[in-house]
């Protein structure tokens, strides 16, 4: 028989599989990148950090809403639009907090710190690019994944900025461009969720 659904429970299968490995790449990043970040005094790991929690909400959110009903999913990518804003307004909070009384970044820490969330994100999207055709919450997971790639280039650039200069500015700017990033891709899904736009 060819409609006995199989094939999209088989498709709903693999995206539940790919989620939860990217929620517990991006959850352990979080943990891992914010010590890091508080360690080295580094606007840009903080708030790269914040973007992991972003992420990882944003797939466990994806990861509740697969195979449910159209208004679920959509229901699902505007809370995740939402908490986009939450955290990105975080970031840029946390921006102006360290850049009133913040301590001088460790560059090297920045490089190598956003080198390895490089690799992490790099691999989360290469996963999720294979269901990037799916519905609103899988494409919102794929543009959130390749900004973060974008971020995480931004966060070795500054740190090596940083590390020339001794100037603490380059890594207040990426901060404050990751939270704008962050913003963005809050604003975008919040769209895509309200258009009614969907794909299963």
């Amino acid at each position: 028989m060819t409609d006995c659904g199989c094939e999209l429970e088989a498709e709903g299968d693999a995206q539940r599989r790919t989620l939860r490995v990217v929620l517990a790449i991006n959850a352990a990043m979080f943990v891992v990148e914010i010590i890091a970040g508080v360690l080295a005094s580094s606007t840009g790991l903080i708030a790269d950090s914040l973007d992991m929690l972003a992420d990882a909400s944003v797939y466990a959110i994806s990861l509740y809403a697969v195979g449910r009903a159209a208004n679920i999913r959509r229901n699902a990518a505007t809370a995740s639009g939402v908490l986009q804003l939450a955290l990105g307004f975080g970031v840029l909070i946390e921006a102006v907090r360290r850049f009133i009384g913040g301590g001088e970044p460790i560059g090297v820490a920045m490089m190598a710190m956003g080198f390895i969330a490089l690799i992490a994100n790099s691999f989360c999207l290469w996963l999720i690019a294979k269901h990037k055709g799916g519905d609103v919450n899988f494409r919102a997971s794929y543009i959130f994944s390749a900004n973060d790639v974008i971020a995480n280039i931004g966060v070795i650039v500054s740190g090596l900025i940083v590390k020339l200069t001794g100037s603490q500015i380059p890594d207040l700017v990426i901060g404050i461009l990751i939270a704008g990033v962050v913003i963005r891709g809050g604003i975008k899904i919040l769209r895509m969720a309200g258009s009614g736009t969907e794909t299963s």
